[in-house]
Parts: C-alpha cells; structure tokens; sequence
C-alpha cells in the first residue's frame, strides 16, 4: 500500500492500521505541531451508501458527545476521490489488545482498567448509545501529562447506534467472543445489556485464571455461564459480578454498564474509595513502544460496493459482470467486479456492479443518481429477501410499505425510503435468483426527475444467468 503524502492539510508520516473498512493514517498538523490519526474508509466500501453512512455517524456522534472517555473526532473530510475521511485524536499508548499481547496485567490493575472501560460505556449508555463490539482492539491509551499518566478511551463506535434506532439494526455486529447472543438473532432487540455482556467478557479475559474463557468456542455462546476461576488476588466476589454480566438471557444482566461498574465497585471492596481522577498515575505502567495504537473495527452490516478495477463502459445499452447483466438508462454507464465483503463457498468474493452517469463518483455525490447491483449466494443461505431489507434500514428516513413487484420473471420485494438530508430518496431492493439458490440485491436512487416507473424499468433490465 502505497501511502499519500498528504490528507487534507496533513502530512502522513505512516501506516497505523488496515481493516476490512477503513485504514488509518498517523497525520501530522504542522500548525499546532500535533499528530492526529486519519481514519479513512475503504475504497472497496465507498459506494455502499449505508456503510458511508454509519462512517460518518460515528464521527458526528464521538464530536457530538465529546468526553474524555472517548476518542475525540477534530473533523471530517473527503478525499479526491470521494472517500470519507475522519480526523481523529491520536492514542499514542497503544489498545489493550496490543499490551495483552505481550503479557497479562496484574489482576488489582486489570480490575481497576475494567472499572475505567466500564464508566467509559457508561458515558455511551447516557446518551442512548449501545457500542457493540467492546473488544481488547477497541480499548485505547493517551498520554495524559509529562508525569507519564494516561487516559482510557473508548474508540471504534462504528457499530454503535442510537437505542431508538436500535431495533432496526438486525445485522450481525460484534466480534465472536465478546459479542452478546442476541447480536446473533436477526430479530432480537439489541440494547444496553449486550454491552454489559461484552464488558463482562473483557472482565473474564483480563482477571480469568485462563484467558481462553474469554472465548468460547463452538457457534453459540453457552447458554449457561460456565464456572469462572479467577486469579487468586481477586475478591472472590467479582467472580458473581462477571457470572451475572455474561448471562445468556439478557434480562437476567445488569441492566447498562453504570450498574455494572457499581456491582464491580462493591465486589472489589472499593466502594468509598474515592475513585482515582482522569488521567491520574496508575501504580502499573503498561507501556507498549512503537505500537500500532488506532484499531479498526469491521462495521457490522451487509456491505456492498464493487471493489474491482473494472473500467467504466459507454453510455447506453447494457453492461455485464459475471452472471449479472443490466440495462443502462440513457446516460449511464457501468463498472465493478465484485461485492465487497460478500464471498462464495469457494473464498472468491461474489459479483456485483455499480452503474450512473458518473459510477464511480455515484456514492460519494448525492446530487449523482444511480444503483448498486449485486448477486449473493452466500447471503441466501442466511436471509430471505425481505430480512435482508430488514438489516438495511436507513435511521435518517423515513420507509414507505415494503411493496412487492414482478420484473422479468422475478419478485422483487421494494422498500422506498424519503429522507431529509444528503439524498432525497433511497431504494432499497431484493430478490431471490429464479434458477439457483442466490439474493440478488439492488440498491437504487433515482433522478429527481424520474417518474413512478423509474424503479420497476431498472430492475426489469436486470437479467440473471
């Protein structure tokens, strides 16, 4: 990977991280004399429009709330191209997955970093806010001061999402291990509670006697909570306190992670203590020289964008990728090769298109009309159409009812979404392959001077081999 040698008003001095979503940058602003961290999404997501989308929430929500638990956002961006970029502030002590990789923490320091993470979700679940996916990757340090003293963050939110938004995010979103049992369920509710969960996996993994019990394995989480053994130097009562947190019924958990810090507190025998202050010297130094310190967490979702190099055809009559092949309305062209993120029985990433006037500036201009299509055997083995749609609701619009129309020999089942900010109207589309077991799926927004008949035209011009 080639790196730019500028972002914004940024030098880049260095690589950070690679992700399946977004890599991040170490930047340096020569006017304040600082290093910043530049998160910038993956050219292979940047025409999925959901996906830009909780990209850049995360970033408007970490400015929004603004806390010293939390990873601060300076700003925001585009790059030439018309990938997003958020300017992000630089945790230059490392995560806790890096420290854990060179050795456990000692069990009195471990149980105090538990209480800090803790109150850092606690801040999320303030502001009705469920992160999902508290994993050691997502826990951050920053120098606080000369003293050598350090704050813990919390970072990656791109998963998180607003509680009354919640229930419309069905995706699978977590990290296996951490991830709470209802995050597996395409119809459960996700709430406070599955962060409580995952915070009382990170508990397991740090004070367990056996860091292997932090992740379980098999497919499913057990669902009774195995015997926790902890190392001998913790009170024998945070075993209770991680036993109720991981609990497989979500009701039978401490409700959001305030209560569960409270519980720890009470457990540990530190209640009345006066709780050490941000940023305060800890009697453990964990340092970590030279580490990779932003950690990029998979959004969760079913992506969709053509990752491939495929050049652009001429204006007009059809395009073909693969099995799929499509009409192009008068003054569109096409390009892509495949669905990002979406991989067949044999590893190779499935088929899939983008096609508009400008394709490969659509995602990125919403004054640009256009559509995605792609093609899935993978996600039919898993979803019928309309849970598909289910998982790729847009919290910012409103939804008109699903509709079901017939093109081509096919059913496709049509959701219309209105919206008041960036593009005034999302279609959402899905069907299943007439010959073989497949979802093709398509994503389409029209011109703002298209008729009723706009959509149904396109997906008869979708043909399927």
């Amino acid at each position: 990977m080639t790196a730019p040698l500028r972002i914004g008003p940024y030098a880049i001095e260095r690589l950070l991280g690679v992700g399946s979503f977004a890599t991040v940058w170490l930047g340096y602003d020569r006017v304040l004399d600082a290093h910043v961290a530049i998160k910038v999404l993956a050219e292979n997501w940047s025409h999925d429009l959901r996906v830009r989308e909780r990209f850049l929430d995360e970033a408007r929500l970490l400015r929004r709330l603004q806390h010293e638990r939390l990873i601060r956002v300076h700003a925001v961006g585009e790059l030439p191209d018309g990938r997003p970029y958020a300017v992000l502030a630089w945790a230059d002590g490392g995560s806790l997955r890096d420290r854990l990789a060179v050795g456990e923490i000692p069990a009195p320091a471990a149980l105090r970093l538990l209480g800090e993470v803790c109150a850092g979700v606690a801040v999320l679940h303030r502001h009705g806010v469920v992160h999902r996916d508290l994993t050691p990757g997502n826990i951050l340090f920053r120098s606080a001061g000369p003293d050598g003293a350090e704050q813990v963050l919390i970072a990656d939110l791109g998963l998180a999402k607003a509680l009354a938004a919640a229930s419309g995010l069905t995706a699978r979103a977590g990290t296996p291990g951490y991830m709470a049992p209802e995050q597996d369920d395409p119809g459960a509710v996700v709430d406070t509670r599955a962060d409580v969960y995952g915070l009382g996996r990170l508990g397991i993994r740090l004070l367990a006697c056996d860091p292997s019990d932090a992740n379980p394995t098999g497919p499913d989480p057990p669902r009774r909570a195995p015997e926790i053994r902890l190392r001998d130097d913790v009170p024998p009562a945070v075993a209770a306190v991680l036993v109720r947190a991981t609990a497989h019924r979500p009701a039978d958990r401490y409700p959001d992670a305030a209560a569960l810090h409270s519980a720890l507190t009470s457990a540990s025998g530190t209640a009345g203590r006066p709780p050490p202050r941000a940023g305060a010297r800890r009697p453990h130094r964990w340092r970590l020289a030279g580490a990779a310190v932003v950690t990029i967490a998979a959004v969760g979702g079913v992506g969709a964008e053509p990752g491939g190099a495929g050049s652009a055809r001429p204006v007009g009559g059809t395009y073909t990728t693969g099995p799929l092949t499509v009409a192009l309305p008068p003054g569109w062209s096409a390009t892509g090769a495949t669905w990002a993120g979406q991989y067949g029985a044999d590893g190779e990433p499935e088929p899939a298109l983008v096609m508009s006037p400008q394709p490969r500036r659509w995602a990125a201009d919403p004054r640009l009309p256009g559509a995605f299509v792609g093609l899935s055997a993978s996600t039919a083995a898993r979803a019928t159409p309309t849970g598909f749609l289910a998982e790729r609701t847009h919290g910012d619009c409103t939804p008109a009812p699903t509709r079901v129309t017939r093109q081509a020999g096919v059913e496709w089942t049509v959701v219309a979404y209105r919206c008041d900010r960036g593009r005034p109207q999302i279609i959402e589309t899905a069907a299943l392959h007439p010959g073989r077991p497949a979802l093709v799926y398509v994503q389409i927004t029209p011109p703002a001077d298209s008729g009723p008949d706009f959509v149904d035209t396109l997906l008869a011009g979708v043909r399927l081999r």
